[in-house]
């Protein structure tokens, strides 16, 4: 990424709105210089939908009873564990 860096640049020469947010104390100092670095921000990376084009994934997504999925995969796998870990077997 290329930056471009201005020295040594005197205040008084800087747009009003950088002057304003630099603070009062500053903006007073007679003769006060400053550097500005100029860097180009990154562009926002474009979120996707789905990491798939598998037809199932995410079929689930609009189902109200899954709002929580870590209640409701212990409430499935309930029935297959005992409350000490031990498996039940049928």
């Amino acid at each position: 990424m290329n930056a471009v860096v201005l020295e040594h640049v005197p205040v008084a020469e800087l747009p009003q709105a950088w002057r304003d947010r630099l603070g009062p104390l500053l903006a007073q100092t007679a003769g006060a210089q400053v550097t500005v670095r100029i860097e180009q921000e990154p562009l926002p990376v474009p979120a996707e939908d789905f990491l798939t084009d598998d037809p199932a994934f995410g079929i689930w997504r609009d189902r109200d009873d899954v709002a929580d999925v870590d209640a409701y995969v212990r409430r499935l796998r309930a029935s297959r564990f005992s409350r000490d870990g031990s498996r039940n077997e049928a």
